[in-house]
């Protein structure tokens, strides 16, 4: 059994202490997911803690027949699009994305020196904004296939589709985003 695996069976036995360990081991991931759904970081904290709610709430249900990491994803992302279903975002998606928000593995491959860092931090969030700008039906399994790392099974799964369907909507999200960064 996995760690997730057996914070989650104590956490669905009422232990909070274990519950808190996937709290602080699973926010930033989910963070970053709602953030990259939702194009706002308002809106973004407000689906995490509405993500865990739900998390906490249906963890007696929870059958242990994919990741603990997998469900966490699905329910974050839920969480989100039931935001964007509800309102638009309150912050444009051409905004500037906070520094924070940009990957340090991204930026790790940057150009030597201070000019090639900032050059290539421009890089990341042009594209994260080209991101933010596809349809979120686009949007949502390109953030996690490509930008979670997730496997095309574990996205599947995530936004309840087959593979096939899966990889159809990701190289039409990949034609759009590279339509989206050559405009720009």
């Amino acid at each position: 059994m996995s760690d997730d695996a057996e914070l989650l069976t104590r956490a669905a036995g009422g232990d909070e202490t274990a519950f808190g360990a996937l709290v602080r081991a699973h926010t930033p991931r989910m963070y970053r997911v709602a953030l990259r759904i939702t194009g706002s970081a308002a809106e973004a904290e407000d689906v995490v803690q509405d993500a865990w709610l739900a998390a906490w709430r249906s963890l007696a249900g929870f059958r242990q027949e994919s990741a603990v990491s997998t469900w966490l994803y699905r329910v974050v992302t839920n969480s989100a699009l039931a935001v964007l279903r509800r309102h638009r975002p309150t912050v444009s998606l051409d905004d500037p994305v906070p520094q924070s928000t940009v990957d340090s593995a991204l930026l790790a491959a940057a150009v030597p020196g201070p000019e090639g860092r900032v050059v290539r931090a421009e890089e990341v969030d042009a594209v994260l904004r080209a991101v933010g700008r596809l349809e979120v039906s686009q949007r949502v399994p390109l953030v996690l296939r490509e930008l979670e790392g997730l496997s095309y099974e574990e996205v599947a799964e995530v936004l309840d589709v087959n593979v096939g369907a899966l990889r159809s909507r990701l190289h039409r999200a990949r034609v759009a985003l590279l339509a989206e960064l050559r405009e720009r």
